[in-house]
């Protein structure tokens, strides 16, 4: 699966263009048709390819269907020449989401919420300064990173809105690599985790919202030290 979707990915394959016949991609790549017949299913699922049902073959579909937040085409995505806008609509919308977020957490979370983003924080903290002397341990940075913005969410008080952005945080786990290694002003990142923190302690619904803006702006500065990613312009969406 991952060599056809290297290939729409890259362009080599272009939307509207058809597929081989299943029995030609079974002989290129030596496996079985029924092998095929899932991969095309999997590739389906993603929005990548539309399958003619009745027709032979199948053809691939414009950018805009393709799954963005599934982690095989987000991780194909990253390494290829989209990268840098993805990467700036993930910004875009965590900006949307996790500023208001911030705020209604300062304004509705309970002590049992505010117990755990602590906590949350604490490992965040830990975590973040054995990765930066220790390489193997920033699966466990990357993700207490995800737990804290989690925790967040949680916290705002809205269970739709916790259960809705899951699939982004999954996704975020695979985003998180193309940006700087944890060393990489890890004072800077833990103290604006840590304002965020404060402010919603502190039921200070303004500078929750403030604290949560400027660390994405933050982030995304970051980002643009690693890749070409231009911020995008609200006027234009």
């Amino acid at each position: 699966m991952r060599l056809l979707m290297v290939d729409i990915v890259e362009g080599l394959l272009k939307e509207g263009d058809p597929l081989p016949r299943e029995s030609d991609l079974a002989q290129q790549f030596e496996v079985s048709r029924g092998v095929i017949r899932e991969t095309l299913r999997a590739l389906e699922d993603r929005g990548l390819i539309v399958v003619q049902h009745g027709k032979p073959g199948a053809i691939v579909t414009e950018r805009r269907r393709w799954d963005i937040l599934d982690t095989d085409v987000l991780t194909v995505v990253l390494q290829s020449e989209h990268s840098a806008t993805v990467l700036a609509e993930y910004i875009d919308a965590r900006r949307i989401i996790e500023v208001e977020a911030a705020a209604r957490a300062a304004s509705r979370a309970t002590e049992a919420d505010l117990a755990r983003l602590a906590s949350v924080f604490a490992h965040f903290e830990s975590s973040g300064r054995r990765a930066a002397v220790n390489r193997s341990a920033e699966q466990i940075f990357y993700t207490a990173d995800i737990e804290f913005h989690q925790a967040i969410l949680d916290a705002s008080g809205n269970r739709v809105l916790a259960r809705l952005t899951e699939p982004i945080q999954r996704a975020l786990l695979t985003t998180r690599r193309p940006l700087a290694h944890p060393g990489y002003e890890l004072a800077e990142r833990i103290e604006q985790h840590k304002r965020i923190m404060q402010a919603i302690a502190n039921r200070d619904v303004e500078g929750a919202r403030e604290a949560m803006t400027d660390h994405l702006a933050a982030v995304e500065l970051l980002l643009a030290d690693r890749v070409d990613v231009s911020p995008l312009d609200p006027e234009a969406l």
